[in-house]
């Protein structure tokens, strides 16, 4: 398989967000409590807040500085701001976490 192993899903707790540097890009991984991995570009647009470090649920994340709200599988800001840009996330048969980059 391809992209980029960032480390292992044990390095992101379930229901939070870790920061991983890909190819010079701050990438935000995510562990959603259901299992499943989501990635966005870490870093919001509209103030440059760390956007792993923000609430989720199941569906976004919400951008600690200002409350901006992204969709965790397209990026999409909820009021027609600025996007981030979303990522594929997977995890291997050993645990580890891949990204490719979108």
């Amino acid at each position: 398989m391809t992209g980029h192993i960032i480390g292992t899903l044990a390095d992101i707790p379930l229901g939070e967000g870790r920061t991983f540097v890909v190819d010079n890009r701050q990438i935000a991984v995510y562990h959603l409590r259901d299992g499943t991995l989501r990635a966005l570009d870490a870093v919001c647009p509209h103030r440059g807040g760390p956007l792993a470090d923000g609430l989720i649920d199941s569906a976004t994340v919400v951008c600690p500085l200002h409350g901006r709200t992204y969709d965790l599988a397209t990026g999409a800001e909820s009021t027609g701001g600025a996007p981030v840009r979303s990522h594929t996330a997977t995890v291997d048969s050993d645990g580890a976490v891949r990204v490719i980059l979108g």
